[in-house]
């Protein structure tokens, strides 16, 4: 399958990063390559690091951005930024770029099991080789942890019961399927609360991706080691696609641009110093034309900060 992926917030997020013709840049998302091919696009002395756990994603974007020579591919999580940069000798660079969605290729490759549209095994992995998939927390988790994930991670008001209906389901057989799991979470709430609102599975299967990927896990240190390895006045732009992640990186920035913990009216003794400056002061959403073009743009958030 070709491995299409519109870029959300494209040309905002290209614009805040204020790319140097010669500056290094990170694509931590490579994705289908749309960012990194609009970074190329403005370097000419300049470099790209393109990053993706996913190796599908990274032999795409090789054959789409084959054109262009100054760029180099990691197969790897964007959170380990320190260790990728001390192995390419690279001390610092002038921007990052992070979408934290899943790419729309992921989503519509029926046999990765991200959506709950299509028929397919319980897998939902972003680095194929991962030995832990979606499988392992419908089947292996206990009721507590399930109710946990599908609580914290999807906000789901229903996640004690789907937890207990997914226990009391595996007890027959195994769920090996995301129909099947979508049978069983439709099953567990009330049918007058299934008439309104988006799919009745869209919450526990954003849960149980984000547990399965360790999305949420370390971003905010991630966050930080990468203002860490910003040159002064390089940007990091961030697009997130849920309220979680939002409230991370919303808080990350927050917590870098003031980071004194001296009480509030007593001169600053901490010593701690800002390190960032917020640039968008509220998030950018997506365009009313976007939305038309791609209304998986809808809950989109772009936030941008620059290393003082």
């Amino acid at each position: 399958m070709e491995y299409v992926h519109k870029s959300v917030l494209l040309k905002e997020s290209i614009e805040y990063l204020n790319i140097k013709a010669d500056g290094i840049y990170v694509d931590g998302t490579l994705g289908g390559g749309g960012h990194s091919e609009e970074i190329l696009k403005r370097l000419k002395a300049g470099r790209l690091i393109a990053i993706d756990r996913d190796i599908d994603a990274i032999n795409a974007a090789k054959e789409r951005l084959k054109d262009y020579k100054n760029v180099y591919y990691v197969n790897d999580n964007f959170k380990n930024i320190k260790e990728i940069l001390k192995n390419l000798k690279i001390d610092k660079v002038d921007g990052i770029l992070l979408d934290l969605g899943v790419s729309s290729y992921q989503l519509d490759e029926t046999q990765r099991g991200f959506s709950y549209m299509k028929d397919a095994p319980l897998d939902m992995r972003m680095d194929k080789e991962s030995p832990f998939s979606a499988y392992d927390v419908v089947n292996k988790y206990s009721e507590e942890e399930l109710e946990r994930v599908i609580k914290e991670y999807g906000e789901e008001k229903w996640a004690s019961r789907i937890a207990k209906f997914i226990v009391e389901a595996r007890k027959k057989s195994e769920i090996k399927t995301t129909f099947q799991l979508v049978e069983i979470i439709k099953n567990a709430i009330p049918a007058s609360a299934r008439r309104e609102g988006p799919h009745p599975a869209k919450r526990t299967f954003q849960a149980i991706r984000i547990e399965v990927n360790e999305e949420l896990k370390d971003l905010d240190k991630a966050i930080e080691d990468m203002v860490e390895v910003l040159r002064g006045k390089g940007r990091i732009a961030i697009i997130t696609f849920h309220s979680l992640e939002d409230r991370i990186v919303k808080n990350t920035f927050k917590r870098l641009e003031k980071p004194c913990i001296c009480p509030p009216k007593m001169p600053c003794t901490c010593g701690k110093k800002p390190l960032i400056k917020i640039i968008t002061k509220k998030p950018v959403m997506s365009s009313k034309e976007e939305l038309e073009v791609n209304p998986r743009s809808r809950s989109a958030k772009l936030r941008v900060a620059e290393k003082l």
